[in-house]
């Protein structure tokens, strides 16, 4: 016999995708592609002055991109004839972004007037509007780092200051994986740790978890480690961070795997401003190609901080209305914040527990409007045994199909395979194969 409330959850999932159906897109996926293997710009002074909005725009949403955090952008109105009257009595910058709708000749006339107050160590980009390459040679015998033909995009203005102050040679910068459950207790902690220690295994590759619950922390318990120290001497002195003190903090937890432990103890209060773990982060980025961040379910200016700057998103949710409501604000948010990289993966955790009414996998993703990455169904003598013996589910039975799901995971986030979508049954699933021969 049917749960009369299971019954009634349909319609309530129903109500929420009219209500959260229309969302702001920001970059368009090839965008995203574009700019998802970008490092993070140093911290340089931009200055851009701007004659269209189709050019201003593109650069504003640029300077908000997490990539271009630690830059220093401003924006004026006014192109090139501004410029040199604002340099006549301000420094020039790091950067400099000139947008010209002129002619050739008189282009290079008021860039002759420019260069009488620009700093020789000034770097700077003229955006124009005609695709000339006599004008491209002459600008840069000139001196002019680069020449863009408008309309831009986001993703080719990356791709300029990337190449002009990231160093090619410069050691890689590692991957920060971000793990968030919707609610607490949905078990985000215990997926992070596995899917970490399924990279770490997998792709032989070093890898670090960050215990971010620095109060009720559980890392140390899942991996069976007792260190003695732990990711809050880092965050009480992020100033004295570097490699080398970070690896003073590290717990070896497998061949391929450290841990930044949590202290996991309430003698102190963990109020922290909103950079206090940038330095710790920025360091495990150069310490390791993986950084595994276990993120404790709190909204504040660190955690908001941390999931902004993470290279991938994984929120976990357990099938109730309280964690669609979370999820959806969630990633709304994180829309918003980053609006150049891709969404947030979705897992659904701890589905088909005997007798308790549930929103199906699909009812919760569809107001969402991302992917599920994954369902892992309630097995409490699976997760039970691996917790109680601080071992990974894959320690405990490797051949168990959660195990399976947590290695697609670490594909995933890893950037090593993508969802593949199931085959449409029936007469659409014909239709789709000619339409892609006919293709």
């Amino acid at each position: 016999m049917s749960d009369p409330v299971t019954n009634e959850m349909p319609e309530i999932v129903d109500q929420m995708v009219d209500e959260y159906s229309d969302y702001e897109v920001g970059s368009t996926p090839d965008e995203i592609l574009e700019m998802s293997h970008a490092r993070p710009i140093p911290r340089i002074s931009c200055h851009a002055f701007c004659e269209t909005q189709a050019v201003g725009k593109p650069i504003e949403r640029l300077s908000e991109d997490r990539r271009m955090a630690r830059a220093n952008t401003q924006i004026y109105m006014g192109g090139l004839q501004a410029a040199v009257e604002f340099y006549q009595s301000s420094p020039t910058p790091n950067l400099l972004l000139l947008e010209s709708t002129l002619a050739p000749d008189v282009l290079m006339e008021q860039l002759g007037q420019l260069s009488n107050f620009c700093d020789p160590s000034t770097k700077v980009v003229v955006i124009g509007h005609q695709n000339d390459v006599a004008l491209y040679r002459d600008l840069t015998r000139a001196g002019i780092s680069e020449y863009l033909v408008a309309p831009i995009s986001i993703a080719d203005m990356m791709g300029v200051v990337s190449g002009l102050f990231v160093d090619p040679e410069a050691e890689p910068v590692g991957r920060l994986v971000a793990f968030i459950g919707a609610k607490g207790g949905v078990g985000s902690s215990t997926i992070s740790h596995n899917v970490a220690w399924a990279i770490s295994t997998l792709f032989s590759s070093q890898t670090v978890v960050a215990d971010m619950d620095l109060p009720f922390g559980t890392a140390n318990i899942n991996f069976d480690k007792d260190p003695t120290t732990t990711i809050a001497e880092a965050a009480f002195a992020p100033e004295r961070v570097d490699e080398v003190y970070l690896d003073r903090l590290l717990a070896e937890c497998a061949a391929n795997l450290s841990l930044l432990a949590a202290p996991s103890m309430l003698n102190k209060v963990y109020d922290f401003d909103a950079d206090a773990f940038s330095p710790i982060l920025e360091a495990a980025q150069r310490t390791a190609p993986t950084v595994v961040l276990d993120v404790p379910h709190t909204w504040n200016g660190w955690t908001k901080k941390t999931l902004t700057s993470a290279d991938e998103i994984v929120i976990v949710a357990t099938p109730d209305l309280a964690c669609l409501r979370n999820t959806k604000n969630l990633v709304d948010t994180l829309r918003e914040l980053r609006p150049n990289d891709f969404e947030p993966r979705l897992i659904m955790n701890m589905t088909d527990v005997p007798k308790r009414p549930e929103i199906a996998p699909s009812d919760f993703a569809s107001p969402l409007n991302i992917k599920l990455a994954g369902i892992i169904p309630f097995d409490p003598a699976l997760f039970g045994t691996a917790a109680n013996n601080g071992r990974m589910l894959a320690e405990s039975d490797p051949a168990h199909p959660v195990v399976s799901t947590i290695s697609d995971l670490a594909h995933l986030v890893t950037g090593r395979s993508v969802i593949a979508e199931k085959p449409k049954a029936g007469l659409a699933g014909v239709l789709s194969k000619l339409k892609l021969k006919r293709g």
